[in-house]
Formats: structure tokens, C-alpha cells, sequence
């Protein structure tokens, strides 16, 4: 009697646990969605972890080997985690956001194969839900991780969509008979399980080959909502609350950002899934424009001075900011201006840089406040009031021919109109191409000036000369 009285105390502390646990993710995810409380929201989000935990270790009749297992994955999780993070460079946390993605997805995959492979799993019900997981997780794993390589330049874009399409609807349409007749013959799961995995796979990486560089940041939010679709169909297979209550938070938060992302892009999902465009109207259109390239150049004396006697000056953030880790300098240039009385702030396009809030991130660090940061929404229709734009390594983002010109690839996305501003100085690198191949013709425009470049350099020159102004 005493141990079944034990067995049902700890049934019903390990439930109350997950409870807590749930209501602490819930409450994490909402602090998540505030910059300013988004750090209070991950120490809470890693505390529910922790709860998690216990409530594992409460479990009745769970085996000493199965709590050694656990032990010994979450040391190796965390001293991979806490390594990178220590030497993680912030131009490079797209990548890690992919390859994080990545291991959840395989996480939920491992154990929806797992479940598969178990005969006490055996009733349709479950069956079909671990497929779906399986199917979900695999597309997610195969999806981030080929964006992972793709955002580190180990791979190039392919852009002959139309047979990719043809194999995209092929295995869709293999996984799925596979799928079928897994979930009705449980026994035939042993020799078909592999080769549905493997066709799952292949449908994660035909999803992400054929998309655009510019659309990648909104194809990793689809697949963040993958997994956690993948890890609440686990969770019900597994009667586990808690994967459920998580995985549709992590699920709907990913969905609802996807979609925010393209209606800022004013762009379907479809648009933004399938963007891939053919190789001769792309090739055709960048002959056209390197015709005519003449970049009306600009020093950072001069500058300095454009932007010491302006009244108001706004900064738009690129990649190229990221990649020179020029976000505290801007930050120590517009405090400087806004000693001088002008009037200083940021505009932030939603797929700038290599993920969903990468300038954001940068900015924050730089100790830039929460209230001068803008989004496209917000900032483009005041743009003709704008004295200076200082564009700092940003290109798809500003390119007026995605709005203009019928023939740009980038034709639909919507894009920050700073050619509307009095003045517009860019910060550039290079003579090369944004991100997504594409001719930029704000750098012709008569009232546009290029800097060439590193932009931290550069960006510390105009700080020297705007002290010296007085």
C-alpha cells in the first residue's frame, strides 16, 4: 500500500510540475514578444526547462539508465550551446538560429521514428500522428540545415525551379503513399520507415533550394513552425501535455511571424515559398543595368557635415553592418548627433540581414533605445521629411526597383523608400550585388552618395570629422 501510495504522490507531483512548467512557457513566450522584457522572458524560459526536468526525474518507475542517458545528452547540449554562444559573432547568428532549428527538428524526428518503430504504439490513432511528426520534423531538419549551408556560402542558390518542381511534387506525392501504408500496416514500417525519412528529407531541401537569399529569413520562420508542429504531434502520441502545450506555442508564434513577414512584403507565401526566377530574365536584367553603374561618391568629411546641419537623420541597417560590426559605432554617431539637436532615428526592414529580427539584436547590444527603432509600416511614409537617410550596408532592402520596375526579380517585396529623403548616403562595401543578385538604381539617383568601404571605418572617419565640426 505504502508504495502505491508513493507511485501515485509522484504521478501526481510530476503532473503538477509539467503544469507549472507550462503556464512558465507561456509566460516566457509572451515576454519574448517586448524587446524589453525579452531577456526576463529567456531566464524564465530556461528556468521552465528546469522545472521540465524535475518533472522527469519525478517520474515513477523510470529506470536509472534512461535518467543517466538524459543526463549525460543534456551536458553534451549544454556545453556545445554555452561554447557558441561564448564565440558566437553576431553576424553570424542567423546561421546559429538554423543549426539550433535544426537540432530541434531532428530531436522531434528521433523520437517520432522512435515511436514508429515500437509495437506498444500500434494503434492507428498514433501511428499517424508519429508519421506526421516524422513527415513535419524531417522537412524542418532537411529545410534548416540546407538554409544553414546556403546563409554560410557553402552552397549556392539553384534557380532552374521548373524541375525542382517537378521533383518537389513527386516525393510529396511519395511520402504521402508511403505514409499511407505505414500508418495501415504497421508491420511493413521496418522495411518503408527508411525510405520514408529519406523522401521527407528530399522534400525539405527541394522546399528551400528554388528560395530566394532575400526570402530565406521568412523560410526559416516556416520551419521554426515546423518543428514545433513536429514536437506537439510527438507530444500526443506520448500523451505528454507539455509537448503539446509547447510545441503549438512554438508552432503558432512561428506561423503568426511568417505571416507578418510577408504581408510586410506586401507578398503571398507562395510568392515567397516559390521565388525562385528564371536564369536568362535574371541575366538579362543585370546586363541592362550594369550599363549604366556611375556612383556619385561622397568622403566622410563632406559627410559629416551633411549629416552635423540636417534636422532630422534616419539610419537603415543592413547585413553589411552585421558583417563589419558597425552597430556600436552608428550607436556613438547618433548620440553625437542627437547632442547636436538633430533629430536621430532607425528604420528596419523585417527581412533585413540573415534572419527575423537580426538588426534588432544588433541594434539592442549597441544599447540603441527600443523607441527609436522603426519598422517599415511605421517610418515609410515619412520619408520626404527626411533630411539625411544613412544607409549602412543595406541593399535589397532600399532597391526601388522592386516597387518600380516590373522586370526587377525583386518586383512585389516591399522595400524602404528611402529615395524619397532629401539626401541618401549609402555605406557600401563593394561595387558587387546585394544579397539576392540584384542591381540597386538607388545608387544612381542624383541625391545619392556612395561611400565605398568597410562601414566601421568609415562610419568612425564621419565620428572624427563630426567632433572636429564643433
Amino acid at each position: 500500500m505504502n508504495v502505491e501510495a508513493g507511485l501515485a504522490l509522484s504521478a501526481v507531483i510530476t503532473e503538477a510540475l509539467r503544469f507549472v512548467a507550462t503556464l512558465m512557457f507561456v509566460g516566457a513566450l509572451r515576454m519574448l514578444g517586448n524587446p524589453v522584457s525579452a531577456r526576463r522572458g529567456l531566464r524564465l524560459a530556461g528556468l521552465a526547462l528546469l522545472v521540465l526536468l524535475a518533472s522527469v526525474v519525478t517520474q515513477p518507475d523510470l529506470p536509472a539508465r534512461h535518467l543517466a542517458l538524459i543526463g549525460v545528452a543534456m551536458l553534451l547540449g549544454a556545453a556545445f550551446g554555452f561554447r557558441r554562444s561564448m564565440t558566437l559573432d553576431l553576424s553570424a547568428a542567423p546561421r546559429m538560429v538554423a543549426m539550433l532549428n535544426t537540432c530541434g527538428a531532428m530531436a522531434a524526428t528521433a523520437v517520432a521514428v522512435f515511436v514508429l518503430m515500437q509495437a506498444r504504439y500500434s494503434t492507428f490513432d498514433a501511428r499517424v500522428f508519429a508519421l506526421l511528426g516524422c513527415f513535419v520534423g524531417c522537412t524542418a531538419f532537411a529545410g534548416s540545415l540546407y538554409a544553414w549551408l546556403r546563409l554560410g556560402g557553402r552552397i549556392s542558390r539553384k534557380t532552374r525551379f521548373v524541375r525542382f518542381q517537378r521533383l518537389y511534387l513527386a516525393s510529396a506525392v511519395a511520402v504521402l503513399i508511403l505514409g499511407l501504408l505505414i500508418a495501415f500496416s504497421p508491420k511493413a514500417a521496418s522495411v518503408l520507415l527508411p525510405l520514408f525519412v529519406l523522401l521527407a528529407l528530399a522534400f525539405g531541401v527541394l522546399m528551400t533550394m528554388p528560395t530566394a537569399a532575400t526570402d530565406l529569413p521568412v523560410l526559416i520562420s516556416i520551419y521554426n513552425a515546423f518543428a514545433g508542429l513536429a514536437v506537439a504531434f510527438d507530444g500526443y502520441v506520448l500523451q505528454n501535455p507539455v509537448m503539446m502545450v509547447v510545441g503549438m506555442l512554438v508552432f503558432t508564434a512561428g506561423a503568426v511571424l511568417t505571416r507578418l513577414m510577408a504581408r510586410s512584403q506586401n507578398r503571398r507565401l507562395s510568392e515567397i515559398m516559390y521565388s525562385g526566377f528564371s536564369e536568362t530574365r535574371h541575366r538579362d536584367y543585370l546586363e541592362r543595368e550594369r550599363e549604366q553603374r556611375h556612383f556619385h561618391r561622397i568622403d566622410p568629411h563632406d559627410a559629416a557635415y551633411d549629416l552635423a546641419y540636417a534636422s532630422r537623420v534616419l539610419v537603415v541597417p543592413g547585413y553589411g553592418m552585421a558583417l563589419a560590426q558597425a552597430h556600436h559605432k552608428i550607436r556613438e554617431l547618433t548620440q553625437l548627433l542627437d547632442e547636436r539637436g538633430v533629430d536621430t532615428a532607425f528604420a528596419i526592414h523585417p527581412v533585413a540581414g540573415r534572419m527575423p529580427g537580426h538588426m534588432n539584436i544588433l541594434l539592442a547590444e549597441a544599447g540603441v533605445p527600443y523607441d527609436a527603432i522603426h519598422d517599415i509600416d511605421d517610418i515609410n511614409h515619412g520619408f520626404p521629411a527626411v533630411d539625411v537617410v544613412l544607409v549602412v550596408g543595406a541593399n535589397d532592402t532600399v532597391n526601388p526597383g522592386a516597387r518600380e520596375d516590373p522586370s526587377s526579380p525583386l518586383h512585389g517585396m516591399a522595400v524602404l523608400d528611402v529615395a524619397r529623403a532629401r539626401r541618401v548616403i549609402v555605406l557600401k562595401r563593394g561595387g558587387g550585388l546585394g544579397y539576392a543578385g540584384v542591381e540597386n538604381p538607388l545608387f544612381l539617383e542624383p541625391h545619392v552618395r556612395v561611400m565605398p568601404g568597410d562601414a566601421a571605418q568609415s562610419v568612425q572617419s564621419m565620428i572624427l570629422h563630426l567632433k572636429d565640426i564643433g
